[in-house]
């Protein structure tokens, strides 16, 4: 009988088990009547239940009954009594009536019983209830007869409930578990058959083990049945072997499971992954290309990328299993572990060989581009036309030119070196299986072969620019040349005009005796060989220009205008040293004779009338201009410079002029004093003087 199919009735505490035992350890049973009528028949069923709990050895023990009957009817009591006969098992040794104090018939109540004793086979006693304590320890009655013992009956009803229902599920659990691992025991004789992973308990193990009820030792005796143990044991032993069976399930389900994802990856890495990379074998012919290739070659990696954490994942779960596994599964899951990284490792080889590739090709067709950039804008620079405006922008010009040049030579030797590094990259990508190897494809060789004319081609371009830039430096060293020629033919014009400046300004003076007009003739000798050479200089650099323009090809220069002003300076700086020169001569001829005049004795007056002309003449000449070839005039220096020579000049004369009358005098004295003694003259002469 489970407390479920009567849970009104005991909840209604007819009968009740208080936990509390007599001076023998018997259990007590109380029956609390009340002064309602009594249902004998629910009062039967509470009975029967409450005597179905304790154990075969509490039974043994015997029991000792409690009729409250203070708020009953005798004849109530009397009915329950006659009634325990049937239903109490013999052990039961004593019922106490717990009688109202003074209400009952003392006579009567206890012969009836006494009467009765043979027959119900247990003795009946009346007592009250604070006599009660005759018969029973006050620590095992309750409150109720005035005790101690605790005892709230709906908390009994509910453990009650709590402990069937564990009972129950517990038996139930049992059961299931026996089924299942009897069914598995069965199926692992046949390794190929794996166990119905569908076989699951109907209760949770860990929840039926865990709800149990916490024992004491008093609830002991009333609620573990002799089994209940037994069934705990059991029930873990099979849990136990359950346990061990789901394990051993899913570890055989993480198996296959592995073995499954390792296949599924294995064959898409050999099969349409290999295929992917296999269409990608150009390097295309443009920086663009090349591009869309690694573009191309990003969204395999990005699929290949999924596989790849698929391989961690399972890789992991290999490595967990493999701390925890047996020999035989140990030994099937490396091999899984070796095959699976065998295939990633050789298809990320590929990716990244195919990367390396790409990446190289980039770089090859990004240099062919700024190589050839380079390459037109050198040969644009070549095509144009070179027309500066001096050699500084010549000399600036072929600077450019050469950094240009030396911009393409390290573009062709980046070129180079960068088309080696893709053919070592194409020629080293790792093969493919054995079974799959194949010669290299014509799209290989058709990169190859463009590699190889892409780097001739630039080569050529390279060579024929260095040809055009010889041809062109060549030019531009001659231009330079023509404008230093003209530069220099100019700085001679300029020189020989600023000599001219200089013969027509300064050069004025004559010179006071014949000594320094004689040192001043020689330097404007050597004046006018400066000038000379000046002159000649200009004429072989404007010679120069000639033929530089002609080889050239210039048919206009400004250089046109040089050589007629070269001349025209020139011409003028002749007349005026032709005139100084003379003028030079002149003095120097009169000096000369008015010094010889003047220092000799005798002295003939043709002598003294030819320093006279040539002081005059030479006078004169100081007061006539230059004139040019263009009919120009020019005269040396300023007049004050002019007048100064003059008034040299002319002090020599009064010289000359006073030698003159001293000659003179000298005559008309001789002739006048001819007859006197000499030292008498020699007397007079002295004295005149």
């Amino acid at each position: 009988m489970e407390a479920t199919t009567i849970l009104p009735i005991l909840k209604k505490k007819l009968a009740f088990l208080s936990g509390g035992k007599d001076r023998r350890s018997g259990l007590i049973l109380t029956i609390p009547l009340s002064s309602d009528q009594t249902s004998m028949e629910e009062l039967s069923a509470t009975l029967d239940y409450l005597l179905s709990i304790p154990s075969e050895k509490c039974k043994a023990r015997g029991f000792t009954v409690i009729v409250d009957g203070r708020k009953s009817q005798w004849n109530t009591v009397k009915t329950v009594v006659l009634m325990l006969q049937n239903v109490i098992p013999p052990e039961v040794s004593l019922v106490c009536v717990v009688k109202p104090d003074e209400f009952w018939d003392k006579k009567v109540t206890h012969f009836c019983f006494w009467k009765e004793k043979d027959r119900l086979g247990f003795e009946v006693i009346l007592v009250s209830a604070n006599k009660l304590t005759r018969y029973i320890e006050p620590c095992q009655l309750t409150d109720d007869f005035g005790g101690s013992l605790d005892y709230d009956h709906i908390d009994w009803l509910n453990k009650r409930l709590v402990f069937e229902k564990f009972t129950k599920e517990s038996t139930s659990l049992l059961d299931e578990l026996s089924i299942i691992n009897d069914a598995d025991k069965s199926s692992s004789v046949d390794k190929d058959k794996s166990a119905d992973c569908a076989l699951l308990p109907s209760f949770d193990p860990e929840t039926v083990l865990q709800t149990g009820p916490a024992w004491c030792p008093m609830e002991e005796e009333l609620l573990a049945q002799p089994q209940v143990m037994k069934l705990l044991d059991s029930l873990r032993e099979q849990y136990t072997r359950y346990q061990e069976l789901c394990r051993q399930r899913n570890k055989r389900t993480q198996l296959d499971e592995i073995h499954a994802k390792v296949m599924q990856v294995v064959t898409w890495l050999q099969g349409p992954g290999s295929e992917l990379l296999k269409t990608q074998q150009t390097i295309g012919d443009s920086m663009r290309s090349a591009q869309a290739l690694q573009q191309k070659h990003e969204e395999i990696e990005s699929q290949h990328s999924e596989w790849f954490a698929v391989y961690v994942e399972l890789n992991q779960q290999i490595a967990a299993l493999l701390s925890t596994g047996e020999e035989e599964e140990v030994a099937e899951l490396k091999a899984l572990q070796q095959q699976l990284s065998d295939v990633c490792y050789r298809q990320a080889a590929q990716l990244e060989s195919r990367q390396n590739v790409l990446q190289a090709a980039q770089g090859f067709h990004t240099t062919t581009q700024e190589l050839s950039q380079q390459l037109d804008g050198l040969l644009g620079m070549l095509c144009a036309d070179v027309a500066p405006a001096d050699g500084a922008s010549i000399q600036q010009n072929l600077k450019l030119l050469e950094e240009k040049l030396q911009t393409v030579e390290a573009g062709l030797a980046s070129l180079r070196q960068k088309g080696a590094l893709l053919l070592e990259q194409m020629c080293s990508q790792p093969s493919w299986p054995l079974e799959e190897t194949e010669s290299p494809t014509t799209e290989q060789q058709d990169s190859v072969q463009h590699i190889q004319s892409v780097m001739e081609d630039m080569q050529l371009r390279k060579q024929r620019c260095e040809d055009m830039v010889d041809v062109r430096r060549l030019k531009m060293l001659q231009m330079v040349q023509l404008f230093k020629c003209e530069e220099d033919a100019l700085q001679a014009v300029e020189w020989l005009g600023e000599l001219l400046d200089a013969l027509l300004k300064t050069h004025v003076r004559l010179g006071d005796d014949s000594q320094e007009t004689r040192t001043m003739l020689d330097k404007h000798r050597k004046f006018v060989d400066v000038a000379q050479s000046t002159y000649d200089y200009g004429r072989q650099l404007l010679q120069a220009t000639v033929v530089l323009c002609q080889s050239l090809r210039c048919t206009t220069r400004s250089s046109g205008d040089t050589l007629p002003r070269l001349n025209r300076v020139w011409k003028q700086f002749s007349v005026s040293a032709e005139e100084r020169q003379q003028r030079l001569e002149l003095a120097l001829n009169f000096h000369t004779a008015a010094e010889r005049v003047l220092q000799q004795e005798r002295v003939e007056a043709e002598s003294l009338d030819e320093v006279d002309s040539l002081g005059k003449t030479l006078l004169d000449r100081l007061t006539m201009p230059v004139i040019f070839p263009d009919g120009s005039e020019q005269f040396f220096g300023s007049p004050g410079d002019t007048a100064a020579a003059a008034e040299g000049v002319r002090e020599r004369l009064l010289l000359v002029e006073e030698r003159r009358l001293q000659l003179q005098e000298a005559r008309l004295t001789q002739s006048f004093y001819g007859a006197f003694p000499s030292f008498l003259l020699v007397s007079f002469l002295h004295q005149q003087s």
